[in-house]
Formats: structure tokens, C-alpha cells, sequence
């Protein structure tokens, strides 16, 4: 079946155009050996599958990610490569290109986000950098829709001349090295031309991975003048070459326009957005407004027509239904108190977790997730780390396990260690429902103040954490943080809506499995004991664990068992803590948490259980990712422990403290 490998730069719109070009049915899956996704996907009407490798910058890899894309092309070579560029950024995406062109298979060169580029004033001619480069080259704006139904044209293209390598004027030793290289290992050991000449020039350009293949294959032409070609630094000669091509080749075809009147907006934004002072405040203002749209303006309104809408109609229709019918008190109860009340007390909170993925679809969309990063990398600075390890904790705002696995770009092994380690303070999405159901309780004027609070109190956690590890680990080295910085954009509402379903989608799967069977655990717990079954639920094993550990945690302000037993479900998934305090507080015969909650908590020791929850125990999940990513069981039980001991000592802290000024 024909392939089309996907390859390119991050932030050049590979994935919309992967969106646009391929059939909604593309799957996801990893590749052979590692965690890395692999995703896939036919172009529409055909059978043609596209391959969306990681975005990366060069062919040489320094991460996981990019590593994928090398050892793609040595085991799995596609039909046809579609070389994705920043068009306005073309200069710095040709060095992928190049090494891509030089590897031989037909390449269509894709000038993606045309439209930035024209209005800086600029724009290429396209037969003149087709001509340099050897390849096809369309323009395209994947975001609009524009220049899609030629490159899709092109891709189908059955009639495709035979692809010959682009060859570059190298010095003089460099190239009769690579000669020399070429004749062995096509005579020697069977290779085509193109692949010797390819596998020569990034061998001796220190690929790494290159190498490793080379050694484990046994191709000794090359092995046995490693230590020649480094002595006379190849890899430099390679680069300045690849250099000054490019810097002829954007010469001849640029051409200049008259059309600049708004080319310097993203600059005048950036001036603020960016600022080494204003940048940060501006970074808190937005994800104020972020929470503001969530907790108070549009997520809470729908969120309480939800809640009537399964607390009152679906509960009493499900209720009077089960009982018409005659089903039994025992499974009528698990039914309406247990599931409706479990599940459907959680879903109630779906709205403003969307609203909040919608936020942060849009800042992604927009621009601005970049412009983050490097406003908070010069802080990630001073503990050790820069930019590069903040984006995991940004992504680690959805899911800790996604934050996770994003950690695998950080190049220096310790780096990556810290930033694994610190991103289960990042408070979750699957936190937000019972952040809900205290805010609405105890903080209904300040929701999006103190949900706010709680976010930043998980980034100082994580950055105070990281310090202290820097110290340990003795972490010297450091990344070096690259971050391109995209144009702004006006979002377009079905990448919005695609992207926030994409974030949003694994919350209503918990609903259907891990919310549905921990509020299933929790009821048993709640309506068994030593006895049996029992009517008091004081009596039930829910609350003889609960009240054993009642005296650990009144230290914090917690004087009911109820919430510590929620807690212990929380390991199972952060979500199920309140789909289990309801539960309980349902089968107390409590209708009105509000009411119920106004008579166990203080809006001080609220607040404490919210940090606490933020910081204790990862959920398995996360835990899981942990041990993946480390390749050690110990870094997940170190993180079980050390999060549980930093949650209790904080809630502690905070509330002794509190309590002598109340």
C-alpha cells in the first residue's frame, strides 16, 4: 500500500494539513519499542496512508521524537515524502528539507502558512526553489483551506519521474570521503547508490543514531574513518554548506511585495506579550480570564442547568421507573444513588471542563502557548531548567500523563527525570470536578480566584521541587531551549472544537469506565460492613476506614470521615473523589451538599482539602507513565510517597497558620 511520510518542522500546521489531507477515521498507535505515538491516516477518497511523524528539526536527533523520524526512514522507506515548511520561516526549515532531499525518495515540498509570509511583504517563486531543490513545490495555507487540492493532486500523482538525491557542492574532502564511502557499501555490501550516499554524508555529520545502525549493521568503510572524518570536522563543512545553499537559494527566489502594511502587528503584540516584566503578569491575567469563563461567566451556568437537569427529571423518572417495574431496593439504590448520583454528579461538571479545554485550545491556536513558554523560561532558569520543561507542565493542565510523556523532547536525561517527577503537581483536568464542588459551596464570588490559587500553587510546588532536585541530582548541563514563535492567528472555530473535543473526549470516557466503576466500589463500601448489608452507613466498611484515619487528618480541619474515604478512591482517578462524595452524602440522605458541606468544612479547611488534593498521590495512570517513561517502579513509588508527605505537610501548614489569624 503507497505511504506518504509526513515531515517537518513543529509549529509549520503539519497536523492541520495532516487534518485536512486525511479521513477522520486516522488511529493512533506507538511505535515498535517505544512510547512515541505513531499516528496514521488515509487520504481521502484513496488508499494512500499518511504517516505523521514528530515534528522535528533535524535529521541529526537529540530526543525520542525525533529519533522516530530517523529510524522510520532507515527501516520503513515511504513512497513519498511531504516536507512541511513555515513559509515565513523558510530559511531555518530547509535545513530539514535538504536532508531529506538528499536522501532520494520523491519529495513535494509543502510552503505551508503562505499567508504570513505575503503579508511581511514577501513571497518565493516557486519554479525557481522547485528547480534548486529538485522537487515539487506548492503553496498552501492549511488553516484556510488554500493550495490543498493541488499538493492533494500532486500526492495521488500515479505518473511520479524517478527521484534523483540532490546533491551539494561539498569541499573537496568531504566529498571524495563520501565517494569512497559510496563505492564500498555499494559494492561491499549491496546498497543502492542514493541510501550509501545518504547514510555516508549523515555519518559523518555525527547522526548518532546513524551511527548506531551503521555499527550494529557492520558497515565498515564508515566505521573504520569515524575517527578521520571528526578529526577534519566533517559535520562543520557538512553544515556550512547546507548554509550558504540555502541562503542562495531564498536570494534567487525571493521576491518583494507591496503588501506590508501589517507585518510588524505580531512584533507590537510581542513587545508586550513577551515583555521580561509585563510578560508574566500578562501570562496570570490570561489564565484568569481563562477561569473566570470556566467557573463563573459560561462553564458554572450550564453546569447547574445540567446538574437540575439529572438531579431532578432523570433521577425521579429513573426512580419511579424502577420501582413500577418492581426492581429490587438493593439494585434500585445502586442504580439512583449510587450510578445517577456518582456518575451524573460528575458529568454535571463537563461544561466548564470543556469550556476550560476551549481556552486552551484557543491560546494554542492563536499562538500564544508559545509566547508562554518563553516568558516562563526565563524563570524555569533560575531552578535549572528552561522553556522546554515548562511545556509539559502546560500540557500536564489536561492530563499529568500527557504532560509526561510531552517531557520526552528534554534532551538531558536528568532534565527529563525532574520534569517527570514534577509534573503530577500540575493540577489536572480530572481535579477540576471537585474543585467545583467546593468552590460552588464555600467561594461562589472568588471561583475563579481560588481555582486560580491552586494552579499556581502546583507550578511554585513543582518549580520549588525542581530546585531541590537540581541540588540533589547535581544537574549541571542544561537543555538549550528553541522555541519558534508562530504568527498570531484568529482561531478557526472547527480547530477549536476539534481540538477541544481531542483534550476533552478521555474525560467522558472515565465517565463510562473508571468514574462508573469506582462510584460502583464506593457504594458497595458504603452499603456493606462486617454484618452485611447495612441501612446505617456509619456502620458500612466506607466508614470504619474512614474514621481509623480521622485523627491523621483533623490536623488539616477535616472532623468527617466522608471526605477521607473520597480520598482513597482518588488514587483510582482524581474524578472519582467526587463522584464519591456525592455518593455518600446521597445515601446519608443528604439532598443538598451545599447544606451538607456548609456543616463539615470551614471555608478554611475547604481550602485545604482542595490543596491537598492537588498535591497528593498521582492517580495510577499517572503513576503508570512514570514508571514508563523512568524504566523504574521506584520513581513511581517515590512519587506515590514523597507527593502524599508534600500534600499533608502543605494542608497542614496552611491551615494551623490559618487558623491563628481566624
Amino acid at each position: 500500500m503507497p505511504t506518504v511520510a509526513l515531515l517537518g518542522n513543529p509549529n509549520t500546521g503539519k497536523t492541520t494539513l495532516f487534518n485536512e489531507l486525511t479521513d477522520t477515521y486516522a488511529y493512533v498507535e506507538n511505535w515498535d519499542g517505544v512510547t512515541v505515538e505513531k499516528k496514521l491516516g488515509r487520504i481521502k477518497h484513496s488508499e494512500i496512508v499518511v504517516v505523521d511523524l514528530p515534528g522535528i528539526y533535524s535529521l541529526n536527533p537529540l530526543t525520542k521524537d525525533e529519533a522516530v523520524a530517523v529510524n522510520y526512514l532507515l527501516n520503513d522507506v515511504p513512497d513519498l515524502i511531504l516536507n512541511v515548511t513555515n513559509a515565513s520561516q523558510l530559511k531555518r526549515n530547509l535545513l530539514l528539507s535538504l536532508e531529506v532531499l538528499e536522501f532520494g525518495q520523491p519529495v513535494v515540498l509543502a510552503l505551508n502558512m503562505i499567508d504570513d509570509l505575503t503579508r511581511s511583504g514577501i513571497r518565493y517563486d516557486l519554479d525557481v526553489l522547485a528547480d534548486r531543490l529538485g522537487c515539487q513545490v506548492r503553496a498552501t495555507n492549511a488553516r484556510k483551506k488554500t493550495g490543498l487540492a493541488q499538493l492533494k493532486t500532486e500526492l495521488l500523482a500515479e505518473q511520479r519521474q524517478p527521484a534523483a538525491p540532490l546533491v551539494l557542492p561539498y569541499p573537496r574532502p568531504v566529498s571524495d570521503a563520501v565517494q569512497t564511502a559510496v563505492t564500498a557499501l555499494v559494492a561491499d555490501f549491496e546498497l543502492t547508490p542514493q541510501f550509501a550516499r545518504w547514510l555516508a554524508i549523515q555519518y559523518m555529520n555525527k547522526n548518532q543514531t546513524v551511527r548506531r545502525h551503521v555499527a550494529d549493521c557492520g558497515l565498515t568503510p564508515l566505521t573504520e574513518n569515524q575517527v578521520s572524518y571528526d578529526r577534519q570536522h566533517f559535520d562543520d563543512q557538512i553544515f556550512n554548506t547546507r548554509l550558504t545553499f540555502i541562503e542562495r537559494t531564498i536570494t534567487e527566489a525571493t521576491q518583494y511585495l507591496n503588501t506590508s502594511h501589517d507585518a510588524n502587528l505580531t512584533a507590537k503584540l510581542d513587545r508586550w506579550i513577551t515583555h521580561p516584566i509585563l510578560g508574566l503578569p500578562v501570562f496570570v491575567g490570561i489564565f484568569y480570564l481563562m477561569f473566570k469563563l470556566s467557573f463563573d461567566w459560561v462553564g458554572t451556568p450550564l453546569s447547574n442547568a445540567l446538574d437540575a437537569l439529572l438531579s431532578g427529571p432523570v433521577s425521579t423518572t429513573a426512580a419511579n421507573l424502577l420501582t413500577s417495574i418492581g426492581t429490587l431496593p438493593f439494585l434500585k439504590s445502586l442504580i439512583v444513588n449510587g450510578i445517577i448520583a456518582g456518575v451524573g454528579g460528575v458529568l454535571t461538571f463537563m461544561p466548564q471542563i470543556f469550556v476550560l479545554f476551549a481556552c486552551i485550545s484557543v491560546l494554542e491556536d492563536s499562538g500564544y502557548m508559545a509566547r508562554a513558554a518563553l516568558v516562563t523560561d526565563r524563570i524555569m532558569q533560575v531552578i535549572g531548567l528552561n522553556g522546554k520543561a515548562f511545556i509539559p507542565l502546560i500540557i500536564g493542565f489536561g492530563c499529568n500523563v500527557t504532560g509526561i510523556f510531552s517531557a520526552r523532547t528534554i534532551e538531558q536525561p536528568k532534565e527529563r527525570l525532574v520534569t517527570t517527577l514534577i509534573s503530577p503537581f500540575m493540577s489536572c483536568s480530572a481535579r477540576l470536578p471537585i474543585y467545583s464542588l467546593f468552590v460552588t459551596a464555600f467561594f461562589p464570588h472568588n471561583q475563579a480566584v481560588i481555582v486560580l490559587s491552586l494552579y499556581f500553587l502546583g507550578i511554585i510546588i513543582a518549580l520549588v521541587m525542581a530546585k531541590l532536585y537540581q541540588w540533589l541530582f547535581r544537574i549541571k548541563e542544561s537543555s538549550v531551549f528553541i522555541v519558534e514563535l508562530p504568527k498570531y492567528h484568529l482561531p478557526r472555530l472547527d480547530i477549536i472544537a476539534m481540538g477541544t473535543w481531542d483534550k476533552g473526549k478521555g474525560f467522558v470516557k472515565k465517565a463510562g469506565t473508571i468514574i462508573f466503576a469506582g462510584t460502583v466500589l464506593i457504594w458497595l463500601l458504603s452499603n456493606l460492613g462486617p454484618t452485611g448489608i447495612v441501612t446505617n452507613i456509619n456502620q458500612s466498611f466506607a466508614a470504619m476506614v474512614g474514621q481509623v484515619m480521622l485523627p491523621v487528618f483533623k490536623p488539616m480541619g477535616i472532623t468527617a470521615w466522608q471526605p477521607i474515604s473520597a480520598l482513597l478512591t482518588g488514587v483510582l482517578a482524581k474524578e472519582v473523589i467526587s463522584s464519591s462524595m456525592i455518593v455518600m452524602f446521597h445515601l446519608a440522605g443528604q439532598t443538598s451538599l451545599i447544606a451538607t458541606f456548609g456543616g463539615l468544612f470551614t471555608p478554611l479547611s475547604a481550602y485545604c482539602i482542595l490543596v491537598f488534593i492537588l498535591i497528593y498521590a498521582p492517580c495510577f495512570a499517572t503513576l503508570a507513565a512514570i514508571k514508563s517513561e523512568t524504566g523504574s517502579l521506584k520513581w513511581a513509588a517515590y512519587s506515590l510517597v514523597s507527593n502524599t508527605l508534600i500534600a499533608y505537610v502543605i494542608a497542614v501548614g496552611i491551615y494551623q497558620l490559618g487558623a491563628l489569624f481566624i
